[in-house]
């Protein structure tokens, strides 16, 4: 009998620079944004304004910002974390199973994850993109990318995808596990910062056809979950890790954070929330980032260090930040039951 593995899963995370050098950071912001369901604006107008303005303005910033999260010998908070996510679920699955992982931009590449892939002769690739809530920026390109590379292949096994997980109960009682460590009645008040996107980019997936959103969202997307819509899988996050831990309405918000250019992003925006709560003489804040589900740049520092810098020069005196997902055995629970198809 052959021991050979017959079902696939494909762990896709967004990415991170080869290094914190310039050069690599160039590589990976220009990958990053010339993907037109990231900056989904025409290619010509996307090529000048990534190339030409954007891309050389920042890539030496964010490669100093890089410089103070790199571990000299773990390398990217984000890889290190996602590596260590593959493996435990691999040894979690057995033999049956074979997991990749793979990072939308830069490396390991999706081409190279699928390759290796291809040449196994799979029954099943399960793809489970590392984000709970689905954006077209994000999930969707990722199932647009390994759609586009197996287009090629002559045995087409079974392809599943996930596409959200954002209400995950399981999930949802690690990051309120991991916010064990802080006494929350010792904070003012708690933050649900997620990753912003343009508006327009959820006007693209209203069902009306009005291709209209207002920049807070509306009222339904902070009460229902809905499969198409990003910000009211933001709102339905925050109420499954708000169940689990009792936090009073009052006490909590959810703000959206990295917002890029002139064009509006879904508000209210992290920075404007913080000058808002510094107003009301709020003094300390807890702050979850439950898009992502391994530590990275957007947690680590931007959070850590930039908002919380922020916050105290407009009279703030604590800004806390509940860890990610990373390794907790739950949370490798929680991919195995999507892997597996299982509840």
């Amino acid at each position: 009998m052959s021991n050979r593995a017959t079902k696939g899963v494909l762990l896709v995370q967004l990415g991170t620079p080869d290094s914190p050098k310039t050069s690599d950071v160039h590589k990976y912001l220009t990958e990053f944004l010339m993907d037109p369901r990231v900056l989904d604006i025409p290619y010509l107008g996307r090529t000048l304004l990534v190339k030409g303005a954007i891309v050389p303005k920042r890539a030496a910033q964010s490669a100093a910002t890089y410089s103070t999260i790199w571990d000299p010998q773990t390398g990217s908070p984000l890889m290190y974390y996602s590596q260590l996510q593959r493996d435990l679920l691999q040894a979690e699955l057995g033999d049956d199973y074979h997991v990749e992982l793979a990072m939308r931009y830069q490396n390991p590449s999706l081409e190279q994850a699928l390759q290796k892939m291809e040449g196994m002769l799979l029954d099943s690739i399960r793809v489970i993109p590392l984000f709970p809530q689905y954006a077209s920026a994000t999930t969707g390109s990722v199932i647009d990318r390994v759609m586009e590379l197996m287009r090629s292949w002559q045995y087409l096994p079974s392809v599943s995808f996930v596409s959200n997980y954002c209400d995950d109960e399981e999930m949802a009682t690690v990051f309120a596990n991991h916010s064990q460590k802080y006494d929350i009645a010792q904070f003012d008040h708690v933050l649900f910062s997620y990753h912003g996107l343009p508006v327009r980019q959820l006007g693209k997936v209203d069902p009306s056809g009005k291709l209209s959103c207002p920049e807070s969202g509306c009222d339904s997307c902070k009460s229902e979950k809905k499969s198409h819509c990003y910000l009211s899988q933001c709102y339905a996050t925050t109420r499954a890790i708000v169940s689990k831990l009792n936090i009073p309405n009052e006490k909590y918000s959810v703000c959206f954070q990295s917002r890029l250019g002139k064009t509006p992003w879904i508000q209210p925006y992290t920075s404007d929330a913080l000058h808002h709560l510094a107003e009301k003489g709020v003094k300390k804040i807890l702050v979850f980032s439950p898009a992502f589900v391994a530590d990275c740049i957007e947690t680590i520092d931007e959070i850590q260090v930039e908002y919380a810098n922020e916050f105290k020069e407009l009279g703030g005196e604590e800004v806390a930040m509940v860890e990610s997902l990373n390794d907790d055995p739950q949370w490798i629970n929680v991919l195995k039951r999507l892997a597996t198809g299982t509840n």
